[in-house]
């Protein structure tokens, strides 16, 4: 059987270790008969678990020597592999009802990959999988804690996220240089921030650009010097303490002030 060569160019790291795979496929045990998407299957590892589980799989792969290799070992597929960039997909045009993702993500866009999940946040009830242990670590840190950053809020604030095992590098091929992570996204009870979305993402991105700093000082970028409510205790604060309900308090406040300008 010819198998895929993994290319560095696209952050290819085939898992060979069939027990980790399986692990990763019943992160959705609790979502079966609800379609799912896998990103980037390259050969298949984790794709027959989902299979065998009787999923209703989809997948999305941009290598074309996977996609080759998928059609022609993976007949339950047909019809259902699309070679394409996850990045640029549509999924509206492929799921007219909820889905959840998953996948053995490539570390150069994983975190690419979470924000495009939150584009279609009311239709994902559950993102799972494999990322980078430092990615990983930023996506499940509470506040107050180092790594906790724009993306811990960003997704925090439409999903509960467990740090579920680290898996070592040496069950890779290519072993990648760090060690691995296994998450699962569940989708909260939040229907609205109940602020403006975007400004909300200004927010949080413009107070971290100087996470060292308090919000008094991190924040002017965006609110200038005279923005009037400096001096409430929120803003002795650096972003990492805030939680995502103290970003919308802030993004609130925000919003009062710019919409006088």
């Amino acid at each position: 059987m010819r198998l895929v060569k993994p290319k560095k160019a696209l952050g290819q790291h085939f898992l060979k270790d069939l027990q980790i795979a399986r692990q990763i496929a019943e992160t959705l045990d609790a979502y079966k008969g609800m379609p799912v998407l896998e990103i980037g299957p390259g050969m298949g590892v984790l794709t027959q678990f989902l299979l065998d589980a009787g999923h209703d799989l989809t997948v999305v792969e941009l290598d074309r020597e996977s996609v080759a290799y998928l059609e022609k070992n993976f007949p339950r597929l047909e019809g259902r592999i699309f070679a394409e960039d996850f990045l640029r997909l549509d999924l509206s045009k492929i799921f007219s009802s909820p889905f959840c993702v998953i996948g053995n993500y490539p570390y150069n866009i994983s975190s690419q990959i979470f924000f495009r999940v939150l584009d279609y946040k009311d239709s994902v009830p559950c993102c799972s999988g494999m990322i980078q242990r430092e990615v990983a670590l930023r996506l499940a840190s509470p506040p107050g804690k180092k790594d906790y950053g724009i993306l811990s809020v960003l997704l925090q604030a439409w999903y509960n996220i467990e740090y579920l095992f680290t898996v070592s590098e040496n069950v890779f091929d290519p072993p990648p240089k760090v060690k691995s992570a296994v998450i699962r996204m569940t989708r909260n009870e939040r229907r609205s921030l109940g602020c403006d979305e975007a400004l909300f993402k200004r927010v949080v991105k413009t107070s971290f650009n100087q996470r060292r700093k308090t919000l008094r000082n991190s924040m002017k970028p965006l609110l200038g010097k005279e923005f009037p409510h400096y001096s409430l205790p929120i803003f002795d604060k650096r972003p990492e303490q805030l939680s995502v309900e103290d970003f919308i308090e802030l993004t609130i406040l925000s919003d009062q002030f710019l919409s006088t300008l």
